[in-house]
């Protein structure tokens, strides 16, 4: 009865989205593939092999999957994997990362006739949904085909939950297609449990145990050169109103330490021209990676406005903040950073990732900052202080590392409908992988 309602409810809206794909697409924000997949339109033939399907929302949730994706695949010779998203940021990001037998395809707008084009195609023989993007007619016409499904790295903001108790009937049901609910902590299950979730389950934070970041070793030594010695730090994954607090902070710390380059890496590369004319307006000389300038003894600020290479940077940095936390966006992943040797800065909203900041602050490996005045000292401090600065990224390391038997418990959880698809390939340590 509820797919019912949802089907009448969302049929008619479907015109009214193919006029917003096609000006997006015009404005050039959709390109000709992503205006096709979001319709339901496959991109590739379904491999002749068990699919497993997983749906990310975005970049965050995407990244954090790849450990997982690589396991399995080295693991079970048999399957293929189908990645979802819907951003074409993470697409981009995945396209350059995800391994031979596994492929992207954007997430169908969540209308009846485009998800049944969607599963009609791909057939998936196991559905993995990250974290909480629950679209009604994907997982209520995925059960319908008795397709198993799995929430791994559950998790609903207090804002969420809170919207959903009002809706128990919505809800619930669509919890309950759900064969096992895998919750980030125990304060998640609960309230998974209490919406209306069958089987819930509590191995912790998949982002904690995500592979690290990739580093291009030429581009790094190319960069070493180009910087020199000069002091510098790093504001990561930075959304609109923390590149004018980086500014701020720029200024504040050049006067004690000469020299100082910052290094700006924004969340949304698209971004990118406006940040540049801030920071110039602002009277920072700012040298663009998208244009492929090099660091001068001049440049201020280097604006990294490009994708994938954010391990590159925390490569190059010993201090890095993480950003989506200084605005209310939940935070970003501080183990990325942890876990490249960066002494880790961050704000107080970190929503999406307190666990992992909680370890990292509970092991003096970070330190929250409330404002523009606060990472400033932060950050002069850290330059100023290198036995301060490389103990607490050598104790981030230590806790960033002890975060990878999550992957384990994740993978024996699955276990009992990957079995069922995929056998183990022989040769792989089952003791890393099963109970």
């Amino acid at each position: 009865m509820l797919r019912l309602l949802y089907r009448v409810t969302t049929w008619s809206l479907e015109p009214l989205a193919i006029v917003y794909l096609e000006r997006r697409r015009k404005r050039g924000k959709e390109d000709a593939r992503r205006f096709r997949e979001r319709r339901g339109v496959p991109g590739a033939a379904r491999p002749q092999a068990p699919l497993l399907w997983l749906h990310a929302a975005s970049v965050g949730e995407a990244t954090a999957m790849l450990a997982l994706i690589e396991r399995l695949l080295q693991a079970r010779p048999a399957l293929e994997i189908l990645v979802t998203t819907g951003t074409v940021t993470s697409a981009h990001l995945l396209e350059g990362r995800l391994p031979p037998r596994a492929r992207h395809q954007f997430v169908p707008v969540d209308l009846p006739r485009w998800v049944a084009r969607f599963l009609d195609h791909w057939r998936p023989d196991l559905a993995l949904w990250v974290e909480s993007e629950l679209w009604p007619n994907l997982i209520l016409g995925t059960h319908a085909r008795g397709i198993p499904m799995v929430l791994v790295n559950g998790r609903l903001s207090a804002g969420s939950y809170a919207r959903w108790q009002k809706w128990p009937g919505l809800i619930g049901p669509i919890l309950g297609t759900f064969s096992l609910c895998l919750a980030q902590d125990e304060e998640q299950a609960r309230r998974f449990r209490r919406l209306g979730a069958r089987e819930v389950g509590t191995v912790g934070d998949l982002k904690a145990a995500a592979a690290s970041l990739p580093v291009d070793r030429a581009q790094l030594k190319a960069l070493s050169r180009q910087i020199k010695t000069r002091p510098l730090w790093l504001a990561a994954s930075t959304h609109a109103g923390e590149e004018e607090i980086a500014a701020r902070v720029h200024h504040q710390v050049a006067a004690d330490h000469p020299g100082l380059l910052t290094i700006i890496v924004p969340r949304h590369p698209a971004r990118g021209d406006a940040i540049h004319a801030m920071l110039a307006a602002r009277g920072l000389r700012v040298a663009r990676r998208r244009s492929s300038e090099p660091i001068t003894d001049q440049t201020d600020v280097y604006l990294a406005d490009t994708m994938g290479e954010l391990g590159l940077f925390y490569s190059l940095a010993e201090i890095a903040f993480v950003g989506g936390s200084l605005v209310a966006k939940g935070g970003h992943n501080p183990f990325e950073a942890a876990r490249l040797h960066c002494a880790v800065l961050h704000g107080p909203n970190i929503g999406n990732c307190s666990g992992m900041t909680g370890e990292l602050d509970a092991a003096a490996a970070a330190e929250t900052v409330f404002d523009a005045g606060g990472l400033a000292r932060a950050v002069s401090t850290l330059l100023g202080d290198r036995p301060l600065r490389d103990k607490r990224a050598a104790a981030g390391k230590r806790v960033a590392a002890a975060s990878l038997e999550v992957l384990d418990a994740v993978l024996m959880r699955l276990a009992p409908w990957l079995d069922r698809l995929a056998p183990l390939e022989r040769r792989a340590d089952p003791s890393r992988l099963r109970a």
